[in-house]
């Protein structure tokens, strides 16, 4: 049986951050911590409770949410992060990224997907809403180094790493991984725990950015037989 994951919700709306933490609370995997308000509290609460996954709002009374990401990310780096936040912009969006966030969801989500978000993030996944994955991918790859550079980490991955990590760009999930590889999900998982700490990246999405840059593509899909020949 998993361990509960500890969840830190950052945010200064006490009755949005109230409300959400009563229904999270009701996960029977999810631990709920006291919420913190400010970056203050934020990182005293962190060093104390050690929390799994922080959930935090980009836009603090007083305080730029990406500092609070910045100072989260340097003092506890094995945190995952998922800002929630009733922006949308791409550019706030893969500023986060960039700085460590391995998810972003609106503020007008459901409860029940932000406990799906933070069950991903808790396993080294991550979510970007579908709708503007495509434009995201863009901006990333846009600041990733150059070819050459983006594929010299991926001469450290083993080869079922790489299958792994090919599976990833043509877009598939956990299950379908497995399923084409012939593996179990837990195997799985750990392949894809182990290609992201040797990249040194923070979620799937930054892996499927840099091995696009370094060059790998999406698979063609299998051709059809032909009709007259079956």
């Amino acid at each position: 049986m998993r361990s509960p994951i500890r969840v830190l919700i950052v945010d200064d709306h006490a009755l949005f951050a109230e409300a959400l933490a009563a229904r999270l609370g009701r996960e029977p995997d999810l631990v709920i911590l006291p919420v913190a308000e400010d970056r203050r509290r934020a990182l005293a609460l962190t060093a104390t409770e050690r929390p799994h996954v922080v959930v935090l709002d980009m836009m603090l009374a007083g305080e730029n949410g990406l500092d609070v990401l910045d100072a989260l990310r340097k003092r506890h780096a094995d945190v995952r992060v998922v800002v929630l936040s009733a922006m949308s912009e791409v550019e706030a969006i893969v500023a986060a990224l960039r700085r460590g966030a391995v998810g972003w969801l609106s503020k007008t989500e459901s409860a029940d997907l932000v406990a799906r978000v933070i069950r991903s993030a808790a396993r080294r996944g991550g979510w970007i809403p579908p709708d503007i994955m495509g434009d995201v991918l863009r901006r990333l790859l846009d600041e990733t180094p150059e070819a050459d550079a983006a594929a010299k980490p991926l001469a450290e991955l083993t080869p079922r790493e790489r299958e792994v990590l090919q599976c990833m760009v043509d877009g598939l999930n956990r299950a379908e991984i497995a399923e084409r590889l012939g593996l179990s999900a837990n195997t799985v998982r750990t392949h894809t725990q182990n290609l992201l700490a040797k990249l040194d990246l923070h979620s799937a999405l930054e892996a499927i950015t840099l091995a696009m840059r370094a060059g790998m593509k999406p698979s063609p899909p299998p051709e059809s037989p032909d009709p007259l020949t079956r």
